[in-house]
């Protein structure tokens, strides 16, 4: 029960709907409408959908087409990933008018340790009201939060209130707050694992605590050590500022599925030249080249070498991925390959953090 008196305040801040918010302000004619940025043809997928199109069932990863059957009226936007960095950027700096404990997960949602903040406010739950108020007065948009002891409860609490709210969940109702949690809402529980759940009995967090531990593990192998501490609340990972990449990766899908390995080649030439620019951008080398194919009965597959040195330039990038390529013949037409980039040159650097206790 040590855990539950962790003095640990974390923030998670997750934007609401981020792109397709971000298109609705840019575009006022697309205000109050079902939109879902991505492809709308028949080999789109939806990155981002509205409030509006989410009524339909429109989700993130859903094939346009499937989106477009849910909602017929959906209007489809294409994403403009520099625009939305430019914002994030904006959002970033706020993070860090209050901790320099901020671990980005994504372009619209991190992590925040305020415990010991540079406000020196002892409540975090203001500082959320006070961080959300200030994206919303300096880019339009707003945001959700959720404030505990750990990451995995506050991230569970920031999707209870969106849009545009927060819900704080203090140390003393940490273990009250996830018995009573639906199971599908336990972060990191998706639709599979939540169908394994009700088929053994577990619903809620309580009926996740009452299992033993042997029980989770011979179920859900490593996965059940996890859950049977989470529901204790217990999560002592800490705030990551130093969050880095593993691996950098560029991939298309095609729009009619490859047969020949020329066409594959061109193919993966344009894309050695995209996952070039991302390295260059980050000033980012790595050791071992990993191709990603994926077959047209998605079926995937991947094959890696790793060199003995660092590379980033293009050139490299689509001659050991060609080798790759070529290695063995394809057992099925192809619809998407894709070239990641890992065994980074990137040094990830511990930081030290100081736990000070306050009131929550």
């Amino acid at each position: 029960m040590e855990n539950l008196l962790s003095n640990r305040k974390i923030i998670h801040v997750d934007m609401d709907a981020f792109y397709a918010s971000v298109e609705q302000m840019d575009n006022p004619l697309l205000r109050g409408k079902p939109i879902a940025v991505g492809g709308g043809e028949a080999r789109g997928v939806v990155s981002a959908a509205s409030y509006e199109a989410r009524k339909f069932g429109v989700r993130s990863a859903m094939s346009g087409y499937l989106a477009k059957k849910n909602c017929p009226n959906l209007v489809f936007v294409r994403p403009r990933f520099e625009r939305y960095r430019e914002i994030s950027l904006k959002i970033r700096k706020i993070f860090f008018e209050f901790t320099d404990l901020v671990e980005p997960l994504s372009l619209d949602e991190a992590y925040l340790d305020v415990t010991n903040n540079k406000k020196g406010n002892p409540s975090a739950t203001l500082i959320a009201s006070e961080i959300r108020q200030r994206i919303f007065d300096e880019t339009g948009l707003t945001a959700s939060a959720g404030i505990s002891i750990n990451k995995f409860v506050a991230k569970v609490a920031s999707d209870y209130n969106k849009p545009n709210g927060q819900k704080t969940v203090g140390p003393e109702e940490v273990i009250s707050f996830l018995e009573q949690l639906p199971i599908k809402r336990f972060y990191g529980v998706g639709k599979v694992t939540a169908e394994r759940m009700y088929s053994l009995g577990i619903f809620t967090g309580l009926d996740l605590k009452n299992k033993p531990l042997d029980f989770l593990e011979n179920n859900f192998g490593k996965s059940g050590k996890f859950y049977y501490n989470v529901v204790r609340g217990i999560h002592l990972s800490e705030v990551k500022p130093e969050r880095l990449a593993k691996s950098v990766a560029a991939e298309h899908t095609f729009s009619e599925n490859l047969t020949s390995e020329i066409f594959m080649l061109e193919k993966l030439e344009k894309t050695a030249a995209e996952l070039e620019r991302r390295l260059k951008k980050y000033q980012i080398a790595g050791k071992t080249v990993t191709l990603k194919i994926k077959y047209s009965d998605f079926t995937l597959q991947t094959r890696s070498k790793t060199l003995p040195y660092f590379i980033s330039d293009k050139a490299l990038l689509f001659e050991t991925s060609k080798e790759l390529l070529l290695q063995e013949r394809m057992k099925n037409s192809v619809r998407l390959l894709g070239i990641s980039l890992s065994n980074l040159n990137t040094e990830v650097k511990k930081t030290v953090v100081v736990q000070l206790k306050f009131e929550f």
